[in-house]
Order: structure tokens, then C-alpha cells, then sequence
């Protein structure tokens, strides 16, 4: 059959797809702002505003972890991996489905039974206020120079290429849009972001169909389930889970690292060490709270079909011709991030406005449950431990808005300086993410882990984490440009690496090995520190722990199971 000639689509909304929009706006603001006002205690309660103790059922806190994980970092960032390497990148979403049934299982129990509600207070109360205090600064600096900034820019360039609108405007609206969320507080979040679910979801499947549908339609056929199979024959080396070494994507996922390495580090740390998911359940009972989880371990299970396979899709029609200029970025470089965009502009008037909507969903609530997290740290573990231990509830949550505020504003300014510069120029934008979150990771991750599990574990084992497990991540990033390394590609432990401005090959370790590599260290340290404290005479606060509290009902229990039962059969079709 003689190729079908590429169709050029403008990027721009139509009337009926602003009217969709601005159904979805008017339903979102609507519903939050009869939450806000259904109780009024939560304009002055800080732990109301900042938790919704209480407040959230189940199924608002598995909607809700799940609006505030998937953004832009998925759907634009996921679906450029996706476009480049293909099925392998969903392994961060099925793996954290495996996680967060670890997490409810061992970590929410303690953090409930010790009535712990942010993660400097768990560092306080375990450790001391030192280690507390240096953890709140460093999340506070991933969470606006890392998070809020990419998703800003990437949420941005995904709206810029629907609409048209010029990607700065785009940045400032979403920034505001956020903020009137989020001012809110967690009720609002909460429950906001289950009618945000839906529309992501629901956006995200038409993107989906869309694509397949126009695969099949390219070879002359019809239907999502022939478009499928089209993929898996036409973009074979797209449907790997794990990589071998001489993949070129291997040092973004480095073969079984992804099973028994550094993918757990990154998972365990987000899913059970993160103010800003953690906090979502951190106001519920247990029972509530391991549903909630347990219902968001489900939803990620489908989060590759709707934010992976469209990337793959991508791929495939750009081979035959489309998406040549869409794809481009203003240097003329091929920018994976720009995939699901020019997907989206093959929707139909009306179902555009769908999709826009979903996408703007997932940023807004992914950019508001980070910028509450911000305001929650800030406010209750630096401003009212630091500087106003005396401050009323009032003033608590008026200090709270503030940071939300003056943090969102700092983002805004990241983007529009040096967000192209990071994520731009073909970049991946989800690698980005996950690679520079991976400095402070491992030694996040194994001061929690000994905090938890460890009773001996002493303040000063838990700041050699804190600040050697950075100070380890920044050595081995650049340990390549001062030795060779070559002798690790032997053991899969470092590839060659292109030097623009050296214009030289050297070899690195992939950055999910480095994050297990300084994991071990900081244990080791951890160990070897406390043993020495110990034989001093030094013996720590642990936490209030007993074998009770793991124990599950017999629903969770067979939910986990078959959520399992279910990754095992994905891996074992797509190995």
C-alpha cells in the first residue's frame, strides 16, 4: 500500500475545546472551594491545613498520590524516554507498584504509631534537631530547584504545544493556577485531586487510542488492538524490559539494576521517605491509609499504558514521516519531550480540550501537593522550630501560604532561566529528575532504613548519610573526568559517555548504579559509626516498634498479591 503523506497539525484550541477546558476549570475550583469552606477549622489548624487529618477516605488518597506523581515528568518526560528506549522506562511505574505495597506494609505503621507528620520531624524524633534541620533544607531545595522547576518547564512545553500560547505565559499560568489550589490546603488537594484522576485519566487513554488507532490506520488496518501489534513487530527493540550492555540506552537502565539495584533505592525514597507523598496518608488510621496506598499500587500498574506507549507510538509515526517539525526544538535539535504533544494535536476538536484539561490536571496536581509539602516543611520544622516556637495556629498556616508562594515564584524564575538549558536540546526530561533526586537518595534512604529497623542507630551515623551520601553521589558523578573507569564496563558498571564540550568519550557509571553503590556506603558508614558510638556508652531513642503493627487484613493482603501476581507476568512477557 503506497505511504499515506504527512499531515501537517497546527498546534492551537478551538472554541469547543476551550469550552471543555473551562468546564473542567469551573468543576476543579467549584468542588475545592466548597471543601475549603465545609470546614472552617482548617483555615486555622495547621495540621487540618497541612494534612486534612481526618479527612481523606481511601480511595482520595490513592487518587490523590497518584495526581501528585503523575505530571509532566510522566506524561511529557515518560512518554520522551518512551519515544527513545521504549517500554523499559515503565519500569519506575510497575516497580512502584511493588514498592508502595512495601511501603504500606512496613513503613506507614511506624510513622502512624509514632504519630509522625512531616519527615523532619521523624529525623527529629529519631535523631536530633541538627539532622533534622540540614534534611528540611536539602528537601527544600530538591523539591523547588529539581521538582517544581521541571515540572514547571516540561508541564509548559506540553501546554505551549496543545494550545499555541507562548511556553513563558504557559509557565505563569500554570505557577498561578497552583497556587489558588493550593492555598486551599490538603483537604482541597486531596479531594481535587480525584476529579484530577479522572480527567487525566480519561485524557490519557484517548491519547492512547488516538495513537494506536493511527499506527494501524499507517499499514492499513484498523483498531487499537492491530495498532499494538504493529508496535511490537515495527518497534521490536522498543519492548525490552531489561536492557543488555550493548543497548545504547543501558546507562539510563543498566540491565538487572532495575530489579535487584538502584531502582529500589529511588522507589523505596520517593514511595516511604518523601514528605511529599507520604503527607497524603499521614492524617489517616492505618486500615485508611494502606487502602489508599493499596488503590494507588493499582492505578500505576495501568500508568504505562497511558503516559509509555503513546511515547512509542510517537516513535513509530515519526519513522513514517510525522511529527518532522513538531518534534524540533528552536535550535533544530530533535526534542524527545515534544512527543506527546504533537500526539495530543492529532485529537479531534473538543476531545483536544479533553486532553488539555488531563494534562493540565496532572501539573497542577503534582506542582500543588509539592508546593503544600514545601509549606509544610517550612513551616513546621524551620520557621516554627528555628525562628517562632510560640506562633499560633494561625499564623502557622499564613507562614505556609507564604512559602507556597515565594517557592512557586522561585521555580518560575528556574524555568524561565535555565529550564531549556537542563531539559531542553533533546534531553529526557524524566532522566533528569531521577538523576539529579539520585544525589540526595541513598543517603536519605539509609538513614530512614537504620531509623526505622535499628534501635542503635546514632545521630552522628544518620548526618554521615545525610551529608556524606551527597558529598559521595557529587564524587562518583565526576570521579570519570579525573580516572578511567573502563575497567568497570567489564561488570556492567560504567558505559561510554560523549564529552560535548571536551568533545571526548569517557567512561561513567550509570547513575542507578552510583545511587547503589553510595547506598552501600553510607550503610557501612552508618554501621561502623554506630558500633563506635555504641561501645562509648552512646545508646539512641528508637522508635516505638513491634511486630504487631506489620501485620495486614485478609483484603490487603490478597490486593498485594495479585498486584504481584500481575508484575510477574508483565516481566515475564516483555524480558
Amino acid at each position: 500500500m503506497e505511504e499515506q503523506q504527512p499531515v501537517d497539525y497546527v498546534a492551537s484550541l478551538k472554541n469547543i475545546d476551550y469550552i471543555v477546558f473551562l468546564i473542567y476549570f469551573v468543576i476543579v475550583a467549584g468542588y475545592g472551594y466548597w471543601i475549603y469552606h465545609r470546614k472552617k477549622r482548617q483555615q486555622t489548624d495547621s495540621k487540618d491545613f497541612f494534612l486534612a487529618e481526618g479527612s481523606l477516605t481511601w480511595w482520595a488518597i490513592g487518587a490523590s498520590l497518584i495526581a501528585s506523581n503523575i505530571s509532566a515528568e510522566q506524561f511529557i518526560g515518560m512518554s520522551g524516554s518512551g519515544f527513545k528506549m521504549g517500554l523499559a522506562i515503565a519500569t519506575y511505574e510497575w516497580m512502584a507498584a511493588a514498592t508502595l505495597i512495601i511501603v504500606a506494609v512496613f513503613f506507614i505503621p511506624v510513622y502512624l504509631k509514632n504519630k509522625i507528620y512531616t519527615m523532619p520531624q521523624f529525623l527529629s524524633q529519631r535523631y536530633n534537631g541538627t539532622v533534622a534541620m540540614i534534611m528540611a533544607v536539602f528537601w527544600l531545595l530538591l523539591y523547588i530547584v529539581v521538582n517544581l522547576m521541571s515540572i514547571l518547564y516540561l508541564g509548559a512545553i506540553a501546554i505551549s504545544g496543545i494550545s499555541g500560547l507562548n511556553i513563558y505565559f504557559c509557565i505563569l499560568l500554570l505557577a498561578i493556577f497552583s497556587i489558588v489550589i493550593t492555598l486551599g490546603g490538603m483537604k482541597v488537594i486531596g479531594y481535587t485531586d480525584v476529579i484530577q484522576v479522572f480527567f487525566l485519566v480519561l485524557g490519557g487513554l484517548m491519547a492512547t487510542y488516538i495513537a494506536l488507532n493511527l499506527v494501524a490506520e499507517k499499514s492499513g488496518q484498523t483498531g487499537v488492538l492491530n495498532g499494538f501489534s504493529l508496535l511490537t513487530s515495527q518497534a521490536g527493540d522498543h519492548f525490552q524490559m531489561i536492557f543488555k550492555r550493548d543497548n545504547p540506552n543501558y546507562m539510563d537502565l543498566p540491565g538487572l539494576t532495575v530489579l535487584i539495584g538502584g531502582m529500589w533505592i529511588t522507589n523505596l525514597n520517593y514511595w516511604g521517605c518523601n514528605q511529599y507523598i507520604t503527607q497524603r496518608a499521614l492524617g489517616a488510621d492505618l486500615k485508611t491509609a494502606r487502602s489508599g496506598i493499596l488503590f494507588a499500587a493499582f492505578l500505576k500498574l495501568l500508568m504505562p499504558v497511558i503516559v509509555v506507549l503513546p511515547g512509542i507510538a510517537a516513535y513509530v509515526l515519526h519513522q513514517k514521516g510525522m511529527f518532522q517539525t513538531e518534534m524540533l526544538d528552536s535550535k533544530g535539535i530533535l526534542d524527545v519531550n515534544k512527543a506527546y504533544p504533537s500526539l495530543l494535536n492529532l485529537l479531534p476538536d473538543g476531545m483536544k480540550g479533553v486532553a488539555f484539561a488531563a494534562l493540565t490536571a496532572a501539573i497542577v496536581a503534582s506542582l500543588a501537593g509539592k508546593a503544600n509539602s514545601i509549606g509544610t516543611i517550612f513551616t513546621l520544622d524551620i520557621y516554627n522550630k528555628a525562628f517562632d516556637k510560640n506562633a499560633s495556629e494561625k499564623k502557622l498556616v499564613n507562614v505556609g501560604k507564604l512559602a507556597v508562594i515565594i517557592s512557586m515564584f522561585l521555580a518560575v524564575v528556574l524555568s524561565l532561566i535555565i529550564g531549556e538549558k537542563l531539559m531542553g536540546e533533546g534531553k529526557q526530561g524524566f532522566q533528569y529528575i531521577q538523576e539529579y533526586t539520585g544525589f540526595v537518595s541513598p543517603g536519605i534512604f539509609a538513614m530512614f532504613l537504620l531509623g526505622f529497623f535499628w534501635k542503635k542507630t546514632t545521630s552522628n551515623a544518620a548526618l554521615f548519610a545525610t551529608v556524606g551520601g551527597f558529598v559521595l553521589s557529587v564524587f562518583f558523578k565526576l570521579l570519570p573526568k579525573f580516572a578511567d573507569l573502563t575497567f568497570l564496563s567489564g561488570f556492567g558498571f560504567s558505559g561510554p559517555v560523549l564529552d560535548k564540550e571536551a568533545n571526548k568519550i569517557f567512561y561513567e557509571i550509570p547513575f542507578l548504579d552510583r545511587m547503589g553503590f553510595v547506598f552501600l556506603i553510607c550503610v557501612l558508614g552508618m554501621v561502623i559509626i554506630t558500633k563506635y558510638e555504641n561501645a562509648k556508652g552512646i545508646q539512641p531513642k528508637g522508635l516505638e516498634i513491634d511486630r504487631s503493627m506489620f501485620k495486614t487484613n485478609t483484603s490487603f493482603t490478597v490486593g498485594a498479591v495479585l498486584v504481584c501476581g500481575i508484575l510477574v507476568a508483565l516481566y515475564t512477557v516483555f524480558w
